[in-house]
C-alpha cells in the first residue's frame, strides 16, 4: 500500500515535470509558428494577387525556378528531400539542415508569384520541422525528445497556415508511421497547434470554410453512391502518387542539369496555360475549390490540375501537395456528382476527403479536417468515404519516407517503406 502511494506521487511529479517542460516548449513553437505562418500565408496571398493582376509574371517561371535551384544548390548541404526529410527526422533521427526552413519559405513564395502549381501546407511542414529542431537545440533536447520537438513545430505551422488546429496536432502524430500513433507528442502538438492557430488569427489570417448547401439524409442509395466515389478516389489516389513520383524520375532521365529541368517545366506550364486559355490551374487554384462547391467545372479539371502539379513539383519548384490534392479530389467529386445527379457540393467535399486520405494514409486526420473545414452534418458520408478510399488506395503515398508499419488488410506487422 505504501509503495503504491509512493508510486502515485512519483508519477505525479514526473507528469508535472513533463507537462511544464512541453507546455513551455509548445508555447515557444506556437508563437514562432503563428508569426512565421501568418507572414507566410500573407506573402503567398500577396504573390498570388500580384500574379493574377499582372499576367506577365507567369513568364518569370524559368527565372524563379533558376533562383530556387541556385539557392538550394548554394545553401543546402545534405541534398533536397523536402517533406521526406522531416518524416525521416522523426522516424530515423535524420538531421534537419538549418537552411531548410528559410529556403522552402522563399522558394514557395517564388513558385506562387510566377504561377507554379503547388500548395503551401507541405512547405509549412518543412518550416515547422525546422522551427521544432531550432527550438529543440536551444532547449538541449536529446535525440528522442527532438523527435517530439519536430512534430510540435509541424503542428504549429500547419495550424497557422491551414486553420485546422485539431487536425494539425494529429497529422504529425499519424503521418510518420502508419499503424502507430506517437501519442507521446499529443500534448505538445495540441498546445503548439492551438497557440499557432490563435497567433495567426491575431495577425488577421483568414481560413477557408466550405458550406454544403444540400446534404441528403443518410440512407442506402446515397451511401452506395458515396462508397462508389470512395472506390474511385482510392484508385485515383494511386495514380496521383504514381504520376507525381514518375514526373520527378522522368525529369532525371531527361537531364541531370537542374536548370534545364526548370526551363522544361516552365515551357510546359506556359504552353498548357496558353492552349487551355485559363490560368485556373496555376498557383493554389483556389478557384477550383470554389467552383467545385458553388458552381460547375470542366470535366477535365481534375486531370489538368494533377498534370500541372506533377510538372511543377517534379521539376524542382517548391510548395506543397496538399492543396492540389484537395483541388483534384473536389473537382473529381463534383464531376461524379454531376454524372450521378448527387449533390455536387457533397460529392466535392467527399472527394476532397477521400483523395487526401488516399495519398497520406491518415484517416483520423482526414476526418478531423473534414469536420473543421466542411459542414459537420455530413459526417456519416465523410466517415464512409474515408474508410473506403483508405482501403482502395493501397500503399500509395505522397511521401516516399512514410512507413506503413501495419498492413491495411490484416492485423499484421509489415514495416513497409516506400521506395
Amino acid at each position: 500500500m505504501k509503495n503504491n502511494i509512493l508510486n502515485i506521487f512519483r508519477d505525479i511529479y514526473f507528469n508535472i515535470k513533463y507537462f511544464c517542460k512541453w507546455a513551455f516548449f509548445a508555447l515557444v513553437c506556437g508563437l514562432l509558428g503563428g508569426i512565421i505562418g501568418a507572414s507566410f500565408v500573407k506573402l503567398i496571398i500577396y504573390a498570388t494577387e500580384l500574379r493574377t493582376t499582372h499576367k506577365f509574371l507567369v513568364l518569370g517561371l524559368p527565372v524563379a525556378g533558376s533562383i530556387i535551384v541556385f539557392l538550394y544548390g548554394r545553401f543546402l548541404k545534405n541534398g533536397n528531400k523536402g517533406t521526406n526529410l522531416i518524416l525521416e527526422s522523426v522516424s530515423e533521427g535524420a538531421e534537419i539542415d538549418k537552411a531548410v526552413g528559410p529556403l522552402i519559405y522563399i522558394s514557395t513564395v517564388l513558385t506562387h508569384l510566377t504561377g507554379g502549381s503547388a500548395g503551401r501546407e507541405g512547405a509549412a511542414l518543412q518550416i515547422g520541422g525546422s522551427i521544432g529542431t531550432a527550438v529543440g537545440n536551444i532547449f538541449g533536447l536529446d535525440e528522442k525528445d527532438m523527435k517530439i520537438g519536430v512534430m510540435c513545430g509541424m503542428s504549429a505551422m500547419f495550424a497557422s497556415v491551414f486553420g485546422t488546429p485539431i487536425a494539425a496536432a494529429i497529422f504529425p502524430i499519424e503521418v510518420i508511421s502508419i499503424g502507430i500513433l506517437h501519442f507521446s507528442a499529443l500534448l505538445p502538438c495540441l498546445f503548439s497547434s492551438f497557440i499557432g492557430y490563435e497567433i495567426s488569427l491575431m495577425f488577421g489570417t483568414g481560413f477557408e470554410q466550405f458550406v454544403i448547401a444540400e446534404i441528403p439524409a443518410f440512407s442506402l442509395k446515397p451511401a452506395l453512391y458515396i462508397i462508389l466515389l470512395g472506390i474511385l478516389c482510392g484508385i485515383l489516389a494511386q495514380f496521383f502518387c504514381l504520376i507525381l513520383h514518375s514526373a520527378e524520375k522522368t525529369y532525371k532521365r531527361l537531364t541531370t542539369n537542374l536548370y534545364i529541368r526548370i526551363v522544361i517545366a516552365s515551357v510546359i506550364l506556359l504552353v498548357l496555360t496558353y492552349i487551355l486559355k485559363t490560368d485556373m490551374f496555376l498557383g493554389t487554384s483556389s478557384i477550383i475549390l470554389e467552383e467545385a462547391f458553388y458552381g460547375e467545372l470542366p470535366w477535365y479539371t481534375f486531370i489538368m490540375k494533377l498534370i500541372f502539379t506533377a510538372v511543377t513539383l517534379g521539376a524542382g519548384f517548391k510548395g506543397g501537395e496538399i492543396v492540389p490534392t484537395f483541388c483534384v479530389g473536389a473537382a473529381f467529386g463534383a464531376l461524379f456528382g454531376q454524372i450521378t445527379d448527387m449533390p455536387y457540393a457533397l460529392c466535392a467535399a467527399c472527394g476532397m476527403s477521400a483523395l487526401f486520405v488516399g495519398v497520406t494514409n491518415c484517416p483520423i486526420t482526414t476526418l478531423i479536417i473534414a469536420l473543421e473545414m466542411l459542414s459537420k452534418e455530413a459526417m456519416p458520408y465523410y466517415s464512409l468515404i474515408i474508410a473506403v478510399s483508405y482501403c482502395f488506395s493501397g500503399y500509395a503515398s505522397l511521401y516516399s519516407s512514410q512507413r506503413i508499419m501495419y498492413s491495411k488488410r490484416r492485423t499484421e506487422f509489415i514495416n513497409n517503406i516506400h521506395s
